[in-house]
């Protein structure tokens, strides 16, 4: 999928082919935006499977979802229990966001499975015997490591921020500082983080000082104008809002049920030492998700995925209150409230879903016809059994619809939802990149930025022109064997200024040559 995904699969090939597995390269240039974690664990997946495909290139995000979803199963099991640690898994498996993203390979479910591991690992030495605890405290900061070479700054601030303050909180701070624990951690860290940072500075000063350090890392967080990403500080709540569904009505709940019981004396007097385990357990969860919220808020440049690493947080908080419900006999009116919403939206959008065809047009209303009816039944019957559940005291059943919806969502409608992503464009990319490479044609573009998904299927160098410089079209068009791709809204202003032959128009871009 365009922009990122097949930006960087694209990388990853590159890398894979020409065995240079330090320096990384975007459309032939140097690309200094990222480390190159991921990058290395796409081409070992390619090495595995013996091909680059979309298969070999996504199911290594697959495996980095499923992964943290049983770190949740067995960390809940171990300082909790077994339930909890089922709920907790769940919960995180079935959140819409952290589900979709699994599905696409780009790094930010890299970074999330990491700092997950990191923290959950910090978490842990909170709760396991004297003599197990430099094991943990290790693992932390090896797993801090990885994150710092999955996506840079996130990895390293994330998870020393949470522990930080989890150390606070706890007033263990000079317990984190064991010569024990710290000096053979920052030894692992280190190990694992600084070799290619410092290879590269070797390699590309001031070049790499310059892009990665300045621009790509302190200059987001300070100022995104250049890059164009700024957002509001409550950008990334709007955002959860979505994410969390369909546990988002009951996470609103518990909020709200929470605040009306918050009691200022026992925040006075709060001593974490005196709770038991799930109490510590989630006021640590509490921290991580508080923490991660605000340093992604604080950072000028947002965008949708970012906050990722928050929701395997967000699932053990969830999963306190739920088991509670299921297994307590807890919360029965806010859970009640909360299914009851979140289900009526979801039958009035089936409604929606089925009428489409009064107000969407004919052509619009054809390109999600194979996804509308799926989603007609699937958002009418399943909140309805939810629903029934909930009049019916079967609180299992309310649980298990909520499962069931998205199980359902991400085994049968992930191909129809994305198929119809593609129709608005991308298909008519990848045909073109096709076209051009089994041609062995020169591929530009002309008048739109850069889509990645030419780069992926075209295999080759494509030059992408964004400017509306006629005089470089008509250079282009007059090399013998060149091809640009314009967009369908600009084919009769370009008439005007160049003549060329149509190969092929789709739906919204068009295929070029003299």
């Amino acid at each position: 999928m365009d922009v990122d995904e097949t930006r960087y699969v694209a990388m990853s090939r590159d890398m894979f082919q020409t065995k240079d597995f330090l320096t990384l390269y975007l459309n032939g240039d140097f690309f200094f935006e990222k480390p190159p974690l991921y990058f290395w664990l796409e081409s070992l997946s390619f090495w595995i499977f013996h091909t680059v495909s979309e298969f070999s290139a996504r199911i290594p995000m697959a495996l980095y979802a499923t992964s943290s979803c049983f770190l949740l199963y067995f960390v809940g099991k171990k300082i909790v229990s077994r339930s909890f640690g089922v709920v907790s898994s769940l919960i995180l498996a079935t959140s819409v966001e952290f589900l979709v993203l699994s599905k696409i390979a780009i790094l930010d479910m890299l970074l999330a499975a990491c700092v997950a591991f990191s923290i959950f690992f910090g978490f842990m030495t909170f709760f396991v015997a004297e003599q197990n605890k430099k094991y943990f405290w290790w693992l932390f900061y090896a797993f801090s490591g990885l994150s710092v070479l999955a996506k840079g700054v996130p990895g390293v601030a994330i998870p020393f921020g949470t522990m930080f303050f989890a150390g606070l909180v706890s007033k263990k701070i000079k317990e984190f500082l064991n010569p024990q624990y710290f000096w053979v951690g920052i030894g692992l860290f280190l190990a694992i983080a600084l070799p290619w940072h410092l290879i590269m500075f070797k390699m590309h000063d001031p070049l790499f000082f310059n892009e990665y350090i300045m621009k790509h890392h302190l200059s987001r967080f300070v100022d995104s104008k250049d890059l164009g990403r700024q957002q509001p500080w409550y950008y990334f709540v709007l955002m959860l809002l979505w994410g969390l569904i369909p546990w988002i009505s009951s996470f609103v709940a518990m909020i709200a049920e929470n605040l009306k019981k918050l009691n200022i004396e026992f925040l006075k007097n709060f001593d974490f030492a005196k709770l038991d385990n799930t109490q510590k357990f989630l006021t640590l969860n509490i921290i991580a998700f508080l923490f991660i919220l605000m340093f992604f808020s604080s950072s000028s440049t947002k965008l949708m995925t970012y906050i990722l690493p928050i929701y395997p947080f967000t699932a053990v908080i969830m999963a306190w209150y739920w088991s509670e419900y299921l297994f307590e006999n807890k919360h029965k009116k806010p859970i009640a409230i909360s299914v009851y919403i979140l289900n009526s939206i979801l039958i009035l959008a089936s409604i929606a879903a089925a009428i489409s065809w009064l107000f969407l047009p004919i052509n619009l209303s054809a390109d999600i016809a194979d996804a509308k009816w799926f989603l007609v039944g699937l958002l009418s019957i399943v909140p309805l059994a939810g629903i029934f559940c909930v009049k019916k005291d079967k609180k299992i059943g309310v649980f298990a619809s909520y499962v069931a919806f998205i199980l359902i969502l991400s085994a049968f409608g992930t191909h129809r939802i994305f198929n119809v992503d593609y129709k608005f464009g991308q298909n008519d990319l990848m045909e073109y990149a096709k076209i051009a490479k089994d041609n062995h044609y020169e591929l530009s573009t002309f008048k739109f930025g850069r889509r990645y998904s030419l780069l992926y299927y075209y295999e080759g160098r494509v030059e992408f022109q964004q400017e509306e410089d006629y005089v470089w079209l008509n250079d282009t068009l007059d090399k013998p064997y060149s091809v640009v791709i314009i967009k369908n809204k600009d084919l009769e202003t370009i008439k005007q200024n160049t003549s060329f032959n149509v190969i092929k128009t789709g739906r919204k871009y068009t295929l070029i040559k003299r």
